[in-house]
């Protein structure tokens, strides 16, 4: 989109105020603002392989701003997320007995979606508030939200470090991109829908 802040201004913000920008970014990002996270840590990755951010702070900024963002959307969705689904859920076809569905369907199946739902476009800004409207325990939240937040992270800073300028420049070269990554997302989900059929028909047997 065109409100979207383009690789120059993404680099030119990292260079000048350092890591601390993905940090706030990557945590607003997570929360609900649409801020283009995967491509900013590769503009990270390629600004650590050229010397100008320093690696280890970068990563640990990185993690930090990710874990926060998704804490911070399980807590608005624990907190408050009940009471504006119940007031204003009915306007959308949500009642109670589908919020203790989720409730079921999160506890069962659904810290695997915390775990990946960080590479759909999308679904990452839905997961912790979910997680946390629906009750889920912290200790699972964290564990699979945290886990996901360390590989979505680490892979694509390292595509910065490693191949982040041919990256950016076929980013943007192609005008379909968006395209791409709703193919990216389909892939994934056909993915999540093997793992969800599996482990019903596991639990069945069981």
């Amino acid at each position: 989109m065109d409100i979207l802040p383009d690789t120059g201004l993404l680099s030119c913000w990292l260079t000048k105020y350092g890591s601390f920008v993905l940090f706030v970014m990557l945590s607003l990002g997570i929360i609900a603002l649409p801020i283009p996270e995967e491509t900013l840590m590769v503009i990270a990755g390629v600004l650590m392989h050229k010397g100008t951010l320093n690696i280890p702070l970068t990563i640990l900024f990185a993690y930090a701003g990710t874990i926060c963002g998704i804490s911070m959307s399980y807590l608005i969705g624990r907190t408050a997320g009940n009471f504006l689904l119940q007031r204003y859920g009915g306007w959308i076809g949500i009642t109670h007995e589908k919020l203790e569905k989720a409730h079921t369907w999160f506890e069962r199946l659904g810290k695997w979606l915390l775990l990946i739902g960080y590479f759909i476009p999308g679904i990452r800004h839905l997961t912790g508030f979910s997680a946390g409207t629906t009750y889920m325990k912290f200790s699972h939240f964290a564990l699979y939200a945290y886990t996901g937040a360390i590989l979505w992270v680490s892979l694509f800073l390292a595509l910065g470090y490693f191949v982040g300028t041919y990256c950016l420049t076929l980013y943007d070269q192609l005008e379909n991109i968006d395209l791409i990554m709703i193919a990216i997302a389909i892939a994934i989900l056909i993915s999540l829908f093997y793992i969800i059929r599996w482990r019903i028909k596991k639990s069945k047997k069981n």
